[in-house]
C-alpha cells in the first residue's frame, strides 16, 4: 500500500526471528573488549594468495579461521553450562557466520562445522557456495522458514531449552558467532552486537588506515576494528584478556594462511 505520505509493507517473517534473539539477549551478563588490529600484512598475504587460485578469499574466512585457532588454544570460552550446571566444552568449534545471499535480502545463519580443521580456502569456498547457493546451508530451510509462524513464547521457551542442552544447542547453531559489518563500509570503527544463545561471539568493524609502528618505522597501516563479547558467567575479565591476546596475534602474523 502506497501514498504520498508513506509506504506500508508487510514485515518479513524471517525477521521474526531477529526479533526473537534481541528479547533472548536482554539481560544476559556480556563483557566486550574492543580492539584494534593491525591487518596490513594478513591483508597483502590474502592478495597475493587470491592471485595465485585465481579468485578472491574472503577475509571474513581468514577471521574465522584464526578465531577457531584462538579458541583451540583457550577452549572454555565457547564452553556451555547445561542443565545440571556442568561445563561443556567441544572439542571442535562450530562458527556462525552470516550470509546476505544478495543485498536487502535476510542473512543466513550459516555454521561452519569445525573450523578448527579447515583451512582459510576451504572456509572461503564454503561461504562462496552458500552466497551463490543459498539452498545448500543446512540452515536455509526447516525450522527456520516455519518458526515465524508460530507464537513467539512458544519460539522464545523453545530457545531456552534448547540452551540447557549444549549438544542440541550445538547442532542448531554451532558453538561460536562472527557477524560482520565491515564489509558495508570502507572506514574504520567497532559494532556492538548481542549475543541471544552463545556465549562468545565476535563482531568484525571496518578497516582504517593510519600511522602506525613496524620494525622501528612509522608507516600507513591498515587497522581492524574487532568487538569480542564474552558471557561472564563462564569467563572472568583475566582468562578473557589472555584469550583476546591469543586471538590478536594470530590475526596480526596470519598464521592461518600459512596452512594454505
Amino acid at each position: 500500500m502506497v501514498n504520498q505520505d508513506f509506504e506500508l509493507t508487510k514485515f518479513p517473517a524471517e525477521r521474526e526471528i531477529v526479533v526473537d534473539a534481541g528479547y533472548m539477549a536482554s539481560g544476559r551478563h556480556i563483557i566486550f573488549a574492543l580492539i584494534e588490529l593491525d591487518v596490513t600484512d594478513p591483508l597483502k598475504q590474502l592478495k597475493i594468495l587470491s592471485n595465485k587460485i585465481g579468485r578472491k578469499i574472503s577475509f571474513t574466512a581468514f577471521i574465522i579461521a584464526s578465531f577457531s585457532q584462538a579458541i583451540m588454544e583457550y577452549p572454555r570460552v565457547h564452553g556451555f553450562l547445561d542443565w545440571r550446571k556442568r561445563l561443556v566444552t567441544f572439542r571442535d568449534v562450530d562458527v556462525v557466520t552470516m550470509i546476505e545471499p544478495q543485498p536487502g535480502a535476510v542473512a543466513i545463519p550459516h555454521i561452519i562445522r569445525s573450523a578448527n580443521q579447515l583451512t582459510v580456502l576451504q572456509i572461503s569456498d564454503e561461504i562462496r557456495s552458500v552466497q551463490t547457493h543459498p539452498g545448500t546451508s543446512g540452515q536455509s530451510g526447516g525450522l527456520v522458514q516455519f518458526a515465524p509462524k508460530l507464537p513467539r513464547i512458544v519460539r522464545l521457551l523453545y530457545f531456552r531449552m534448547l540452551k540447557l542442552n549444549p549438544h542440541w544447542l550445538r547442532q542448531m547453531a554451532g558453538t561460536v558467532i562472527i557477524t560482520s559489518v565491515g564489509m558495508f563500509g570502507k572506514s574504520g570503527g567497532w559494532g556492538i552486537g548481542f549475543l541471544p544463545t552463545h556465549n562468545l561471539g565476535i563482531t568484525v568493524g571496518g578497516i582504517s588506515q593510519k600511522p602506525g609502528v613496524k620494525n622501528g618505522e612509522i608507516l600507513i597501516r591498515e587497522y581492524l576494528g574487532v568487538t569480542l563479547a564474552f558471557d561472564h558467567d563462564i569467563i572472568d575479565g583475566a582468562p578473557a584478556a589472555r584469550f583476546t591476546s591469543i586471538f590478536a596475534g594470530l590475526i596480526e602474523s596470519g598464521a592461518a594462511l600459512k596452512q594454505n
